[in-house]
């Protein structure tokens, strides 16, 4: 009599592929059966199964990552003895339809963040000036975002001095399907700029109109998902870029970083009241490198000055006529600039850290933001009707 004990545990072809569905294409973030990822499903009766799966392109960063998460799943079936995971590469329009599908059926270009409906919170992180902290302070803010569950993304559109690949560790290129750009991941945070297609540490050296499409086609060709927060890192002061993310992105809110000298509020102020001519709403103002604790005692030790941060604020509301909150006071952390080199942001590496504490709760406070209405469809009818 035949053995039929390793048929009967053998698992049948739905049982995989609801094992497939719970592996995500590591890029977009989607169940790769929900993306038409997978090609075919064999199972041998000796507990071989056999899965091909197709990829987006032939040189996907990621693809062995997606095979082991493949593995990992399939082979935690009953009855599973090992897994091979063979690959195809998407023909062209397989990838339109992906791309189609990811773009919610629209294949023209757009902007998802400047619709009226959107439900993004965009924040532009700016300032008066360079070395202030602005670009640690973005990532650090992401970071923490992420780290509560939100769906984050950033846009480093510090064209010019990008630099929050490296403060995020970032070492994966953007890869390309047709003409959508899939963002690299680090931290739970979607990321792209100009120094992931520049090749070593080339400048940048382009005018206005350059600097404008290329801000255009991070925010309309990169696939940026359901992000719930959507951060752009701009380049210091009041120019090309500033007034492209107003063009672009309208209901953008900015974001002021200054520190405690009163000539780097000077200039914040200026960086904040741009407001008035885009008629952007100012989130508020977060002022970086606050205070020094002293190492000895831990008293407070005020290397730039104080009340920056508080200046900015009451001016940019009395200039504005809203309520503009000074946010939060960062002190200096050498683990947050060593943070940054080392591609670790301090909310994570050292979450219990002064510094640290501050910056997530900004984020808290960003976070939980009630959002208007100004734009948005409401589901009502007049009574009666």
């Amino acid at each position: 009599m035949a053995d039929t004990t390793t048929s009967a545990t053998t698992p049948t072809e739905e049982q995989v592929r609801a094992a497939l569905a719970r592996v995500q294409d590591p890029e977009i973030r989607r169940p790769i059966t929900e993306l038409d990822m997978v090609k075919t499903v064999a199972i041998g009766q000796d507990g071989v199964v056999d899965v091909e799966i197709y990829l987006t392109v032939a040189a996907c960063p990621l693809k062995d990552r997606l095979c082991e998460d493949i593995k990992a799943q399939v082979g935690a079936l009953d009855g599973v003895r090992s897994v091979r995971v063979g690959l195809d590469v998407m023909s062209t329009e397989q990838r339109q339809a992906l791309q189609s599908k990811l773009r919610g059926g629209r294949t023209e270009r757009e902007i998802p963040f400047a619709k009226p409906g959107s439900l993004t919170r965009v924040f532009a992180v700016a300032s008066g000036k360079g070395g202030v902290g602005k670009s640690s302070v973005t990532v650090n803010l992401a970071a923490a975002m992420a780290a509560k569950g939100l769906k984050v993304g950033i846009v480093d559109a510090d064209i010019y001095g990008h630099s929050v690949p490296r403060m995020l560790g970032v070492t994966d290129r953007p890869t390309q399907v047709q003409d959508m750009i899939m963002a690299p991941i680090a931290h739970g945070v979607r990321v792209i700029s100009i120094g992931m297609f520049t090749p070593g540490n080339e400048p940048v050296v382009w005018r206005g109109p350059m600097l404008h499409r290329a801000l255009q086609q991070f925010l309309a060709d990169v696939y940026w998902g359901d992000l719930d927060v959507l951060l752009l890192d701009l380049p210091p002061g009041t120019g090309d870029v500033a007034i492209s993310v107003a063009q672009l992105v309208p209901n953008a809110e900015i974001l002021v970083v200054t520190t405690p000298q009163q000539a780097a509020a000077e200039v914040a102020e200026r960086a904040g009241t741009i407001a008035l001519q885009t008629r952007q709403r100012i989130a508020g103002v977060v002022e970086n490198m606050s205070w020094l604790p002293c190492p000895h005692c831990g008293e407070k030790v005020d290397v730039f000055g104080s009340g920056g941060g508080e200046t900015v604020a009451e001016a940019l509301t009395r200039a504005t006529g809203a309520q503009v909150p000074l946010l939060g006071q960062v002190p200096i952390d050498v683990r947050l600039r060593a943070g940054g080199d080392e591609g670790m942001p301090l909310v994570l590496s050292h979450p219990d850290a002064l510094a640290a504490t501050v910056l997530q709760g900004i984020a808290e406070r960003l976070s939980v933001r009630a959002r208007g209405l100004v734009g948005m469809s409401l589901a009502v009818s007049p009574a009666g009707r």
